[in-house]
């Protein structure tokens, strides 16, 4: 990340709007992680088995991710560090290192999401069986490399058009699936059958572990620092602004991307009475039936693949973000993301040649378990930070979002933590 570093200027004496504009794109980088092949699986479930009811979950889990990611920006434009550089800065090295393993094992389990969703979509299209479609997934280190060396404006504007080519995929969709607008906005509503069903909890609680992801902490606090804002007290705060508002929207583009996905799954499965559809290949095969046109498989299959392909690259970001941060460690990018990208093709590859195409939904679900697991020690360490005044000077939160983000972190904690037990539990049962 450090050839980008401040590399984007924000125009100097030009209008509010065109500064305003010079700050969109690390907002949708962050974004495309909360649409990525392991939200997919989660929504999907929760759509089909119970209608819109869990719409709930998908809203509650962005709004925490929206306020999550304004205090990334506060903290990283207001102590020009990262999380990973702010970590290694207060924290013994025996922690730093700690957090360091974990953030990697997040990025990893991140990657191994998106390798089988490529996977899978590769195949939906082309018809490429899964393991050779994981072993195609290591080819798209030399996009981003390419990518990369045009400048970073050139990364952000290839994840924008991917999610642009998601959203139109899905609306597409919708269009055909024509769902209830009165069921959408009862969905969006809280139900106690949420807290009082099992199931409905163990879905939810699976919605708010894939969609507040930790190595997208990692992500925001780097890339928001490509841009070349004034560092004096003025400049800092408009940045925090533009920052927040960029990344506000974004994530409000994630909600309609991943409230679509649940609305799709219970207009088209829910309603038609096929119960549970948590494979994606399942679903994609019993789009045609149930709407009746032959382009809404394909366009499924578009949107899963865009959704792999720009996730891809905001990992692959990350990766370098907490290697440089945590260990002031700078490798070439060929190598840290052949090295990531084969520790997560290397046991989706195995596990699919030994226990058959069947097995990569249950893998796609353990990666947002790990993902769980990992998420307080990225969350814990920003909330404290962005309340240390003798970090934040001037920039400390205000008192209110402090509150909000302290009781996040504590939800996410409980929550994470109920559903990893969940998932032993279930490990014992079965």
């Amino acid at each position: 990340m450090h050839q980008s570093f401040r590399s984007v200027g924000v125009g100097d004496g030009g209008t509010l709007f065109r500064r305003f504009l010079a700050f969109l794109g690390p907002g949708y980088l962050v974004a495309v992680g909360y649409m990525d092949p392991g939200n997919w699986a989660t929504s999907l479930a929760g759509g089909s088995e119970f209608g819109y009811t869990l719409l709930f979950a998908v809203l509650l889990s962005s709004l925490m991710a929206i306020v999550l990611q304004a205090l990334c920006a506060r903290l990283a434009i207001a102590t020009g560090r990262d999380l990973a550089q702010a970590c290694r800065d207060a924290y013994p090295k025996p922690v730093s290192v700690g957090l360091w393993i974990l953030a990697e094992l997040a990025i990893v389990a991140t990657d191994l999401a998106e390798v089988i969703g490529t996977a899978i979509a590769l195949k939906l299209l082309f018809g490429l069986p899964l393991e050779w479609g994981v072993i195609v997934t290591a080819f798209d280190v030399f996009v981003i490399l390419w990518l990369q060396s045009r400048g970073f404006r050139y990364v952000e504007a290839f994840v924008a058009t991917m999610i642009l080519v998601i959203a139109l995929c899905f609306v597409g969709q919708l269009l055909l699936a024509q769902p209830s607008i009165a069921a959408i906005f009862a969905g969006f509503l809280p139900s106690a059958s949420i807290v009082t069903d099992e199931r409905q909890l163990y879905l939810a609680l699976g919605i708010l572990g894939a969609t507040v992801m930790p190595h997208n902490l990692y992500l925001h606090t780097g890339i928001v620092q490509t841009r070349a804002y004034r560092e004096d007290e003025a400049g800092k705060r408009e940045a925090i602004r533009f920052a927040t508002i960029d990344s506000t929207l974004a994530l409000g583009i994630a909600l309609v991307v991943n409230a679509s996905i649940l609305i799709l799954a219970a207009a088209a499965f829910h309603a038609s009475g096929h119960g549970s559809v948590e494979d994606l290949e399942q679903a994609h095969s019993l789009l045609t039936p149930l709407l009746g046109a032959a382009i809404a498989p394909v366009l499924f299959a578009v949107a899963l693949l865009a959704s792999g392909l720009s996730s891809t690259v905001t990992a692959t970001l990350a990766g370098q973000i907490v290697m440089e941060g945590f260990l002031r460690l700078r490798i070439s990018p060929v190598v840290r993301r052949l090295i990531t990208r084969g520790l997560a093709i290397l046991p989706a590859a195995g596990i699919i040649i030994a226990y058959g195409e069947q097995s990569a939904g249950q893998l796609l679900i353990f990666s947002q378990v790990v993902l769980s697991l990992q998420l307080p020690f990225a969350v814990v360490p920003l909330v404290l930070m962005s309340r240390d005044r003798s970090k934040m000077g001037n920039f400390r939160a205000p008192i209110w979002l402090l509150a909000i983000a302290g009781a996040i972190a504590t939800l996410i904690i409980v929550l994470n933590v109920k559903l990893v037990l969940d998932f032993v539990n279930s490990g014992f049962a079965g």
